[in-house]
């Protein structure tokens, strides 16, 4: 990370008061700009679809890295449009599957979500991320149940992955309680390397780290802008999905804002951060209604 870009972040970090951690200004990165290298890249796949001399096979291929591609760039109405389009050509590609069922998780079409799961699982059985994916769905759709399943398989594949972990832990706690979860989860990161900068958001939520510590250190350790950027994604979903279940939503709310700034797309933080937001506005709405 440049000086000026860490001194930014310190200077937030510096108006966090009090043990609330509020803040008059919260740390931030720049958010993520498209690069020349995806500009020309767009470019290239726009000029190759412009020919009529491709194989069906080879045209689903460029209609997919371009959906990729403007998925990474936030333009996702169009990347859906080329990941269908990529299907309507060439229906047996688990990963455009995959990649539907997260759209449709997004959108909180979850029945939808499922089926685009089980298909990429159907594919090939070996895809952890549709399994993971399918997990989460299950899990914004109130299946706790079938969520730990798959959650539980995808954690044992790699039990040094911090992530896996914190989602299982998500699942647990809203299904069996914060006790049990808790148990759980502290049992989970002692049996891991703890070498994954995210395990630090997993102590988070055991109150072993604090969340002015858990941002002095990602500030300190980013080593550039990008990295910034996405670990503060990280960090402001979990830190918003921590007060979400402490019953401070209006906290929840700025905090999954936060994680949507730095523009990081890609990100699975990114991705539901705005599904809560649209979670809490309905349900604050039934409750006006009421």
């Amino acid at each position: 990370m440049t000086v000026f870009l860490k001194s930014l972040v310190i200077a937030g970090l510096l108006l966090l008061t009090g043990c609330s951690s509020q803040w008059t200004f919260p740390p931030m990165a720049v958010p993520l700009q498209p690069t020349l290298q995806q500009e020309v890249h767009l470019a290239r796949i726009d000029q190759l679809l412009a020919r009529d001399d491709l194989s069906d096979d080879a045209r689903a291929q460029l209609h997919y890295e371009r959906g990729l591609l403007h998925d990474s760039l936030g333009m996702r109405d169009l990347a859906r449009l080329d990941f269908n389009q990529s299907l309507s050509l060439k229906p047996d590609q688990p990963d455009v599957f995959n990649i539907l069922g997260v759209y449709f998780t997004q959108t909180g079409h979850y029945d939808a979500a499922y089926e685009a799961f089980d298909s990429t699982l159907e594919l090939d059985n070996t895809h952890t991320y549709a399994e993971r994916n399918r997990g989460i769905a299950l899990y914004y759709g109130g299946r706790y149940r079938l969520a730990y399943q798959d959650l539980l398989t995808h954690y044992q594949d790699d039990v040094d992955d911090p992530y896996r972990v914190i989602w299982l832990y998500l699942v647990e706690r809203d299904w069996k309680g914060d006790d049990a979860a808790k148990t759980h989860l502290a049992e989970r990161i002692e049996n891991s390397d703890q070498l994954d900068w995210g395990w630090q958001l997993a102590r988070m939520f055991l109150g072993k780290v604090s969340e002015r510590e858990l941002l002095e250190q990602l500030a300190t350790q980013a080593s550039d802008n990008q990295v910034l950027a996405e670990r503060l994604c990280e960090a402001y979903f979990y830190l918003a999905k921590h007060y979400q279940h402490l019953g401070n939503q209006d906290k929840a709310v700025a905090l999954y804002k936060l994680a949507m700034s730095g523009n990081v797309y890609a990100f699975v933080e990114h991705r539901y951060a705005l599904l809560e937001l649209n979670r809490i506005a309905y349900h604050q709405s039934q409750q006006n209604d009421e």
